[in-house]
């Protein structure tokens, strides 16, 4: 819940005019209020994104979007499942793994995030909660190939604190090997596994190496025109 009409008019500039990896897939979430802002002015070959969607079709559902508003413009990504909307907003698997199904049976791509706090860290629950959360949408979803995994360790989004390398890289690890067992080799080989948390420029490089880690999350410093230097950490 970030932005105004200002400042996301300079984050889009900045991304249309920088140097950007080509090989990079970049997509952009602004508030919904800015969805189609966003998509007139963005360079195409750049993507945008909702921060969330409805489970339902049109109707009597105040205050939510659908996957056919998304579509009608041009919106053709939705995060699904982020931890502020477990937590803050209360919303379980289930609700999590409908609003999935109904964005892809309807051909929108979905960043579906998962991720534990730091009282299940301690307990060392971080890959049951994490596969848990999956299996819900693995239940009602056979093809995963619109969507895109987003590991968010809920105790590094905005505190400053990182996984370590060598943690976000094992738990993007055991989502793969999850992936494999629950949905298919398929699944396992093709799907991106993104890590979200407290990302920044200095250590994207580091995090980018790692070799189940596909890309990024990345929130306050998407912000910032260090985004850029994100985007481009593979280079």
């Amino acid at each position: 819940m970030n932005g105004t009409i200002k400042s996301i008019q300079d984050i889009v500039k900045n991304l249309n005019e920088a140097d950007l990896d080509p090989k990079t897939e970049v997509v952009i979430a602004p508030p919904s209020l800015y969805l189609l802002l966003t998509r007139e002015h963005l360079r195409k070959g750049l993507e945008v994104a909702a921060q969330n969607v409805f489970d339902k079709p049109n109707g009597a559902f105040t205050g939510e979007i659908s996957v056919e508003q998304l579509k009608d413009s041009g919106i053709t990504w939705t995060i699904l499942g982020h931890s502020e909307r477990r937590v803050i907003l209360q919303e379980n698997d289930s609700f999590v793994a409908n609003k999935t199904k109904t964005a892809l049976d309807a051909g929108v791509g979905v960043i579906l995030c998962c991720g534990e706090s730091l009282e299940q860290r301690e307990a060392n629950k971080t890959i049951e909660v994490v596969t848990t959360q999956l299996q819900a949408v693995a239940d009602k979803v056979k093809d995963w190939s619109k969507i895109v995994i987003a590991y968010e360790p809920i105790w590094a989004i905005g505190t400053g604190k990182v996984a370590t390398t060598e943690q976000a890289q094992e738990v993007h690890a055991a989502i793969r090997n999850w992936l494999k067992d629950a949905v298919s080799q398929e699944a396992a080989d093709n799907t991106r596994i993104l890590y979200g948390g407290s990302v920044t420029e200095k250590n994207c490089k580091d995090l980018a190496k790692q070799p189940d880690i596909d890309g990024f999350l990345v929130g306050g410093a998407s912000l910032k025109p260090a985004f850029v230097d994100i985007i481009n950490a593979r280079l």
